[in-house]
């Protein structure tokens, strides 16, 4: 899901980003931006609304980010709203039109189980979420938080260019598509992959196991976003104690499978993950690129474990350490 970025600390998170729209009861109400130059007539264009979960930290400030991403390249004036479980579709509908909003942003479950339900004029982009189910899928675009299996293959192959297989357990209810996408971006980088079913816990540990039984130093193992594949509580710590003791490296989709050992992750670039999302709502307001689909991200930062490159027999210069955006064990 969405994962706690380490250079978030960092970044100081102003709280007006998150205060433009506030819910009182049952009623939403929009905070005037117009001292602050933003709010322009609707007759010019009209606004956009950005719909995200009312959450403590670390979600809050990956949000805000993702929020000032979006701020920063839209050319619409942008409405942040806050949703919290008593606000109603029909309610934001009103609010919405009331306040000459065009297009949606809608972040996260919360904000895209709610747009669903918003007047089919009102265009919608969402992001913050792996997939959409198509109940909820209307005619939606936007991105996902799942990397892109180019961007991961290619990393891999920079750091380890004699791997030649990669081994994937995976649950095809939740990732069948991405898998087929996978295996044309194994090709693209010479590799072959090797996916396995898995449709419960049980079955997954069975296969892990049989994988890194007949694994060798051609393989490396990828852990993707899968909520019955790589489960944290069975699932990571057999992944982390075979791979450490076969000297097999796995990658992930995940930032703080890093942290844990994993030889490199990609995880979301918030800011750049509004700037896509601006533009995808702008797109989507002036009808271009309008059909429904979500698209694998790109917009990406990279973490790597030094230890576990150390125990695979990887060198990793001060040089090449430089070009990643976190690095663990932390110096």
């Amino acid at each position: 899901m969405l994962q706690n970025q380490k250079q978030l600390v960092h970044t100081p998170v102003m709280a007006q980003d998150l205060r433009m729209g506030r819910q009182y009861g049952e009623y939403l109400v929009f905070a005037d931006v117009a001292g602050q130059g933003r709010r322009q007539d609707a007759s010019s264009g009209g606004s956009l609304a950005v719909l995200y979960p009312d959450m403590g930290e670390p979600y809050r400030s990956i949000f805000a980010k993702i929020i000032e991403g979006i701020e920063s390249k839209s050319r619409l004036p942008v409405i942040s709203i806050p949703i919290g479980q008593k606000l109603e579709a029909g309610e934001l509908n009103t609010q919405l039109k009331r306040s000459g909003v065009k297009v949606v942003i809608a972040l996260g479950r919360q904000g895209v189980k709610l747009a669903n339900n918003l007047d089919r004029e009102i265009a919608v982009v969402v992001g913050g979420v792996l997939n959409i189910p198509e109940s909820e899928s209307r005619s939606m675009t936007g991105v996902s938080l799942m990397p892109d299996p180019v961007l991961l293959f290619s990393r891999l192959k920079s750091l380890l260019p004699n791997v030649k297989r990669v081994i994937v357990v995976y649950d095809p209810k939740n990732n069948e598509s991405l898998i087929k996408l996978a295996r044309d971006a194994a090709k693209q980088h010479g590799l072959e992959l090797l996916a396995y079913e898995a449709r419960d816990l049980a079955s997954a540990a069975h296969q892990y196991e049989a994988a890194f039984t007949s694994a060798d130093k051609r393989d490396a193992l990828w852990l993707p976003q899968d909520s019955t594949t790589v489960e944290e509580g069975s699932i990571l710590p057999l992944v982390l104690r075979e791979s450490w003791s076969r000297g097999i490296p796995f990658f992930s989709s995940s930032f703080l499978h890093a942290k844990k050992g994993a030889l490199f992750a990609l995880y979301p670039n918030n800011l750049e993950l509004g700037h896509s999302l601006a533009m995808a709502a702008q797109s989507a307001l002036s009808g271009d690129g309008r059909k429904s689909g979500v698209s694998l991200l790109r917009e990406v930062l990279v973490a790597v474990n030094l230890r576990t490159a150390s125990h695979i027999g990887l060198n990793i210069d001060y040089q090449s350490q430089r070009s990643f955006d976190s690095i663990f064990p932390e110096p």
